[in-house]
Order: C-alpha cells, then sequence, then structure tokens
C-alpha cells in the first residue's frame, strides 16, 4: 500500500477538539507500537488561526492579530484526511519534536513554542 502521510504532508483532523483544523505530519507509524497497537502520527497543527488584517490598520494590531495559536499532538491516522498539498518549506526537527516529548509538560510547552515560531515564520 501507498505511504499517504509522509512527513510533511497536510491533513485536516476528523475528530476531537481539533475537528477541522489543519495540521502538518511530522512522524507517522503505520504499523502501531506496543502501546499504540493502530496506525498513529505525530502532527503540529494551527488551533487558531491569524485573523484579517486590512491595509489601514496600524503595525502594532496587525501583529496582535497576526498571532497562531499551535498545537502538537498524536493522532490515530484514521481520524486525519490527506490533502494534496505538502509543507516543504515547514521542517520540524524529529529530535526536538517526538513522542517522549509530549509526556512531559514542559518539554511539550517548548515543542509548542517552536511549532508556533516555524508557523508564523512561514506565515
Amino acid at each position: 500500500m501507498v505511504k499517504v502521510y509522509k512527513p510533511g504532508r497536510v491533513v485536516i483532523l476528523l475528530t476531537g477538539k481539533q475537528a477541522g483544523k489543519k495540521a502538518i505530519v511530522i512522524k507517522s507509524n503505520d504499523e502501531g507500537t506496543q502501546d499504540r497497537p493502530y496506525e498513529h502520527g505525530l502532527v503540529a497543527g494551527i488551533e487558531r488561526y491569524p485573523r484579517k488584517v486590512t491595509k489601514s490598520m496600524s503595525k502594532k494590531k496587525i501583529a496582535r492579530r497576526s498571532k497562531i495559536k499551535p498545537f502538537v499532538r498524536i493522532v490515530n491516522l484514521k481520524h486525519v484526511m490527506p490533502t494534496r498539498y505538502t509543507a516543504t518549506d515547514i521542517v520540524f526537527d524529529k529530535v526536538e519534536i517526538n513522542k517522549e516529548i509530549l509526556k512531559d509538560p514542559a518539554r511539550r510547552k517548548k515543542a509548542r513554542r517552536m511549532v508556533k515560531a516555524k508557523l508564523e515564520e512561514r506565515y
């Protein structure tokens, strides 16, 4: 079978708190593991999108409205829908963002900050 969820693939989450939100696959596991016997993947996405800006707004207001709230989580691949897009210019460091980091709240917060920096830089 063709591997659809390669790193960098843009997906839409279908269930849960972030249903309908776009995310980027960081790492996918098609066979499953001991603790998760189903196919799953580590994704980073946008929980709150930037708001619309116009030419007449001040720089301060544009900066305030351009903020992104990210999320990093492990999802069942049956609960995501792949799109035809890949985010080739957004590359996440797999050493700094992996499954073990999600277990510790402080390291998870640091990973979210890194994702936010990458996404806002791209935006």
